[in-house]
């Protein structure tokens, strides 16, 4: 099949010799040279061939077979290709490919946003290896992003082009140069906040707004524990608890880590490989223990992170660094009736409502100065897989972002 079209025969080419079990398919007025809006009249048979001609008319095709082979020729109009991050196959970093992509126009209800920081988090890392399952593979990875809206969907308001935006959590696929967006997952980033800033923080900021405001509420006198307190989300746990009047005790690995967490606000700072953290929580507690645990490394603090709990208190486990916990039965909850919950950011930011109420108290909590956002390192895009590698290390101490290539910091 030949689709036909003005710009078909915009150029120099006057004749078409085709087998004669071609069909043509004529997209509405043609434009001709002698004529602007000359309907095709064209092909009669040569044998094996036909050959443009002015005078006999293509019999009309039914409007159905019309709008079919328009839509292609609209499709394959509008698609352009950008460069990504692939997932092909499941593992360590290597598998973190940079190919070409294609990308198409927003439909109803979407936007297209042009990623100016991409934020990286161990979510992605468990994608990447198969600990969460994505819905298709290949996949491109990637939670978190800021950028431009560059077009909008069909009928769209309360969006326009130009505008700073942001997002965390569905949909995967922020490990791009470009990509769609529903408008609904989106919020509107300060413009005064910059962009790598806010791409080392909206997932981070917003886990940590939904787990001391929501998932436990905490408030002044409370003792929390936080592992890892001098890593993305760990940090601003700690300054966030802190700000609410609670008793932050945080855990590190590192002397530098230390005095980061101290700085950010934690009263007792732990360095888990010099001592047993379950033994220096019970001393500072008096052996009451802690009100909750906020605890993002997993399998190797998990069984510790429970003892460390008073009476009736919230074992918070949002994230496996180290790997996924052993099973637990629920009779070990009983001895102290013990909480414990695995949340997501996503169920706690179901609605727009709570989408926005999130993201206000994290950009509101930055500009007032309560929050501080280090950004530990930046890596291009094209590199994420020396950005992963770097983040399983355990080296980071803050936030780590991508800056799609070509991209002026």
């Amino acid at each position: 099949m030949v689709l036909l079209s003005r710009s078909t025969l915009h150029h120099h080419h006057r004749h078409y010799r085709v087998p004669s079990s071609t069909k043509f398919v004529c997209l509405g007025p043609l434009y001709h040279p002698s004529s602007p809006f000359l309907p095709l009249q064209t092909l009669i048979s040569n044998n094996d061939s036909y050959t443009y001609k002015k005078s006999i008319i293509v019999p009309t095709l039914s409007k159905e077979t019309t709008k079919l082979a328009a839509r292609a020729l609209s499709t394959s109009a509008a698609a352009t290709m950008v460069k990504a991050i692939r997932v092909h196959e499941l593992g360590g970093p290597e598998v973190l490919k940079w190919e070409e992509v294609e990308i198409g126009e927003p439909k109803a209800g979407e936007i297209r946003v042009k990623n100016k920081a991409i934020g990286l988090n161990f979510i992605d890392v468990y994608y990447r290896e198969g600990v969460y399952k994505a819905a298709t593979i290949p996949f491109t990875p990637g939670m978190e992003a800021v950028g431009v809206v560059t077009s909008l969907g069909p009928g769209l308001t309360g969006r326009k082009v130009g505008d700073l935006v942001g997002y965390a959590g569905n949909p995967m696929g922020s490990y791009a140069e470009e990509q769609i967006l529903p408008a609904e997952k989106v919020v509107p980033v300060p413009s005064t906040l910059d962009p790598v800033v806010a791409a080392a923080v909206i997932l981070k900021g917003m886990t940590a707004q939904f787990l001391v405001r929501r998932c436990f509420k905490v408030e002044p006198e409370h003792t929390v524990l936080v592992h890892a307190a001098a890593g993305g989300v760990g940090s601003l746990l700690c300054q966030w608890a802190n700000a609410l009047g609670a008793i932050v005790i945080g855990t590190v690995s590192t002397k530098e880590k230390a005095a980061q967490a101290k700085d950010d606000g934690c009263h007792h700072v732990i360095m888990y490989k010099e001592e047993d953290f379950v033994t220096r929580v019970n001393e500072i507690t008096s052996g009451k223990g802690v009100d909750v645990v906020y605890d993002s490394v997993g399998k190797d603090t998990f069984q510790g992170s429970l003892a460390c709990l008073k009476i009736r208190g919230y074992m918070v486990s949002f994230g496996q660094s180290s790997g996924t916990p052993d099973p637990l039965p629920l009779s070990a909850l009983a001895a102290k009736s013990l909480f414990l919950t695995r949340p997501t950011l996503m169920q706690y930011n179901l609605t727009r409502e709570e989408l926005l109420e999130n993201s206000g108290e994290l950009f509101a909590g930055i500009t007032s100065g309560v929050l501080r956002v280090r950004v530990n390192r930046t890596y291009p895009l094209s590199q994420a897989a020396q950005a992963h590698a770097y983040l399983e290390g355990r080296k980071t101490s803050g936030s780590v972002v991508l800056i799609p290539d070509g991209i002026d910091q």
